[in-house]
């Protein structure tokens, strides 16, 4: 999986030594990561073997499967942008731009961290909106976990 973000970073030198079933992906913003042409000359047209599964077959009998068509696995493998995937991703990002908005004369220029009681509220809301329960750690389990001391 690579998830570098550049043009051709797969190319047509790594498929001539890719070993046999191999599984490749990619996950980022384009499309081009992977190069499928070189692929596709090499191999001829790709088959289906199951839904967002593609099996090329090199010389030599080698199976390359390539994921998604070569586009965002995290997407493509959960079937387009459904708002299951990307609710929480914007509700982060409409709760950073408030914290921005109501924080603005504090906050110098720069890059922030989403502040954690943004995530762990929104990951509360959609765990209570799915009828999830978590329980709260205990006193001591919590000790326990902040602590280096035991269990090592």
């Amino acid at each position: 999986c690579t998830l570098a973000g550049d043009k051709h970073v797969v190319r047509r030198e790594h498929w001539d030594i890719v070993k046999d079933g191999c599984i490749v992906c990619y996950s980022g913003h384009f499309d081009n990561v992977l190069d499928l042409v070189s692929l596709g000359e090499l191999c001829g047209a790709p088959r289906e073997v199951r839904p967002l599964v593609h099996e090329y077959v090199l010389p030599g009998d080698r199976r390359v499967f390539v994921l998604a068509e070569g586009r965002l696995v995290n997407l493509g493998c959960a079937e387009g942008h459904p708002a299951a995937v990307m609710d929480m991703s914007f509700a982060n990002q409409a709760g950073a731009a408030e914290y921005m908005t109501a924080n603005a004369s504090s906050l110098a220029p720069g890059v922030y961290d989403v502040p954690r009681a943004i995530d762990e509220e929104i990951a509360r809301l959609k765990l209570a909106a799915m009828g999830v329960h978590i329980d709260t750690l205990t006193a001591e389990q919590d000790a326990y976990l902040h602590a280096w001391q035991h269990g090592t």
